[in-house]
């Protein structure tokens, strides 16, 4: 018996985190072989070459798709959107996978999606029903009703996905994958590396061994014009606190020009003794530096999913994450360098926080290779109402 070809598409960094022990596990399995297109912003070098990292990792790229129209404004995000329907059709077409896998809710996964559902390629989406602030959510839900296998990561992500009409029956709580790597994490979470040694980075080489804070801030696709006066007052609250602080690069979303403008003007204006600056670290080095930091601030949704089961305080920013289910770690607030400063405050203080299994309990990986191995297929669906 023929093993079946699952293709899973990786089109940024954070991406590869959200389902590498879900790749370890589709490989390992008897019944599966693994199909892995690097695509996106996981090729290029000034977000944090993510593809040199799955190689690394001993897995075999079977395709790479360079799709990003530099701009990074709403209208490139379309064309690199439009770029990878095409030259994803193509790789599909080459491939004859049995199934494809799309992760998330990165604006380029709906090129995934389309460019395997028009083929009658079985979709399959990882982490459907979740509530965010921006253009993520439309692709979220959009990549649901396209999909015809739906592995989500929590409860409430379970019940929003039924509510849109999908047969109970193709719908598994899976949890996240990127929890099963926390959980590795919390088996043995000393900090075993030096960040700059091992990294490089940018900046001063920053006193960190008594304590550190990670920023990581994103531009929110919908707000993209204001993203540089954004970032700056996270910037202003960082430098007034002089907390020893590892600040990580933007994605290649709208906005990303202004974010990244603003974090190099500020670093030219005022020089901070206090804030090293990161492209990109491994996956397990990055919930490392995490676990063993004072504080993540910004809006990522590592901050809401990996963060709350490792029980890290996370001072969340804006709108990006509305609406999706956090754990008690997280407070939220304003772009206002007052606002921000109060809440690192108040998250280094806290003593009632604790890890919360919120997006799963560290077996992902395998419950999906599973599901993916014994499910039977189809690419074409009727709705459940």
């Amino acid at each position: 018996m023929s093993k079946r070809k699952i293709c899973v598409v990786i089109t940024a960094r954070p991406s590869y985190s959200r389902i590498k022990t879900a790749l370890t596990a589709i490989k390992n399995h008897p019944k599966l072989e693994l199909q892995l297109v690097v695509a996106g912003s996981a090729l290029l070098g000034r977000y944090g070459n993510a593809v040199d990292f799955i190689e690394n990792d001993g897995f075999e790229i079977a395709e790479k798709v360079f799709m990003v129209l530099e701009g990074e404004n709403p209208t490139s995000m379309a064309k690199t959107t439009g770029l990878g329907v095409m030259e994803l059709a193509n790789v599909f077409f080459r491939l004859q996978p049995d199934a494809v896998l799309t992760i998330a809710d990165r604006f380029e996964t709906i090129a995934t999606s389309i460019a395997a559902s028009y083929q009658n390629i079985p979709l399959v989406h990882i982490q459907g029903g979740e509530v965010t602030g921006n253009i993520d959510e439309k692709v979220r839900h959009a990549n649901t009703k396209l999909a015809d296998l739906h592995l989500v990561a929590s409860e409430d992500a379970k019940q929003r996905v039924l509510k849109m009409g999908e047969h109970p029956q193709m719908v598994f709580n899976t949890g996240c994958p990127s929890i099963d790597l926390a959980d590795e994490i919390m088996q043995d979470s000393a900090l075993n590396f030096n960040p700059i040694e091992k990294y490089g980075g940018v900046g001063k080489k920053i006193d960190w061994q008594q304590g550190y804070l990670v920023v990581m801030q994103h531009p929110v696709t919908t707000e993209y014009a204001s993203a540089r006066k954004d970032v700056e007052e996270t910037l202003k609250a960082v430098y007034e606190l002089n907390m020893p602080t590892f600040w990580f690069w933007p994605n290649v979303d709208a906005g990303s020009d202004g974010t990244s403008g603003g974090i190099r003007a500020f670093r030219e204006n005022y020089q901070p003794e206090n804030i090293h600056f990161f492209k990109n670290m491994e996956p397990h080095d990055f919930l490392r530096l995490l676990v063993n930091s004072k504080c993540l601030i910004g809006n990522s949704s590592v901050g809401i999913r990996e963060c709350s089961y490792l029980g890290v305080p996370v001072v969340n920013i804006g709108t990006r994450q509305n609406g999706r289910q956090r754990g008690s770690n997280v407070i939220d607030t304003i772009y206002d360098k007052n606002e921000i400063i109060k809440s690192i405050e108040n998250r280094i203080s806290a003593t009632n926080i604790v890890s919360e299994h919120i997006y799963g309990d560290g077996a992902s990986g395998k419950q999906i290779a599973n599901i993916l191995a014994e499910i039977e297929l189809t690419f074409h669906k009727t709705i459940a109402y």
